[in-house]
């Protein structure tokens, strides 16, 4: 935002809550499942026990073969229940954290299964396996990065400056010398953030097997997986902000990539009822109508371009987006605009 202080923003949040939630389900899900099948998947080639603790580059401790699978997966069930016991009782103080511990939690432990399968493959003896080194240390990157990739995208954003303060009521679109009007909205859609989360762990397992040595790495199944993932993710939420500067859209949990438009480069905003069958789908679409980012039924934020393009993003108080951009539109076309 320029200068001046802020005097009306609306924050609208639709299906975030709902879309982290069926994610941190389905990463759950997918992490238990992964734990127990790497071992069980590879049972005919593995020693029985076999080795699951190194001193050093040395094993020097054993696990059966149902204990090795069974005993990640109970740590990881355990955090899992601390972590939902923490959503219920402490939201408020934790809720932040809850994101990067279960995604650090699960690269850690899903990595560990992993090259504990590939050290003990083929071994007659679980003392013949082979030993750790370099795999610890990337598997701490892996965990931090994990972490820090999904704080920030879970940390609560903070959009407004220090000194702000919001209107009662509905904003008026009149601005005072140094003031201006800021309108913000956010949505979110819980079934493609789940997909995303569905084709991640997909991804995930396509190269954990070969990591682990059970099959060779396929690029033709890991991309695909991949790619699909980030970009379900993207399409999955969007952030729009009007400001003096004119409209700016996010896309995906980092608000990025992103669309602007400049107040002289619009022709007119407005408020429009559209649905995913006239927008031809959910996620980001372009067809007859334009581009619409189709989150959820209802109310549009569409705006026309001076050039005769319209783009429509689903999100909450569309009305009153509308009105701040027409007055900007106008601001923009008058002579002292």
């Amino acid at each position: 935002m320029t200068d001046g202080k802020l005097i009306a923003k609306e924050r609208r949040e639709h299906g975030a809550g709902r879309g982290a939630f069926w994610g941190a389900v389905a990463w759950s899900a997918g992490v238990l499942a992964l734990l127990i099948a790497l071992p069980w998947a590879a049972r005919h080639r593995l020693p029985d026990p076999l080795a699951t603790h190194w001193g050093g580059q040395d094993p020097d401790g054993s696990m059966s073969l149902t204990a090795a699978a069974l005993f990640p997966a109970a740590v990881w069930l355990v955090l899992v229940l601390a972590a939902a016991a923490t959503l219920r009782f402490r939201a408020g103080t934790a809720r932040g954290a809850i994101g990067p511990a279960l995604a650090a939690g699960g690269v850690l432990l899903t990595g560990a299964q992993t090259s504990i399968v590939h050290a003990n493959l083929d071994r007659a003896r679980w003392q013949e396996a082979a030993p750790m080194g370099f795999e610890v240390v990337v598997l701490v990157v892996a965990a931090g990065l994990a972490s820090l990739l999904t704080w920030l995208a879970v940390r609560p954003r903070v959009d407004h400056p220090a000194g702000a303060r919001p209107t009662a009521g509905a904003p008026t679109l009149t601005a005072a010398p140094g003031e201006h009007l800021v309108w913000l909205s956010r949505a979110a859609n819980a079934w493609l953030q789940l997909a995303s989360a569905v084709l991640a762990l997909g991804a995930l397992g396509a190269v954990l097997a070969p990591a682990s040595g059970l099959i060779a790495l396929n690029w033709s199944l890991i991309v695909p997986f991949a790619s699909t993932s980030v970009i379900t993710l993207g399409c999955s939420s969007v952030t729009t902000r009007v400001t003096a500067d004119g409209l700016s859209v996010g896309f995906g949990p980092f608000g990025w990539p992103s669309r602007r438009w400049s107040p002289a480069d619009l022709d007119s905003a407005r408020a429009e009822l559209r649905t995913p069958a006239q927008a031809g789908g959910w996620g980001y679409r372009v067809n007859g109508l334009g581009t619409t980012v189709m989150l959820r039924r209802g109310v549009c934020l569409v705006v026309r371009t001076r050039r005769g393009r319209e783009f429509a993003v689903s999100v909450d108080d569309a009305e009153r987006g509308a009105a701040l951009l027409n007055s900007l539109i106008a601001r923009s076309a008058s002579p002292t605009g």
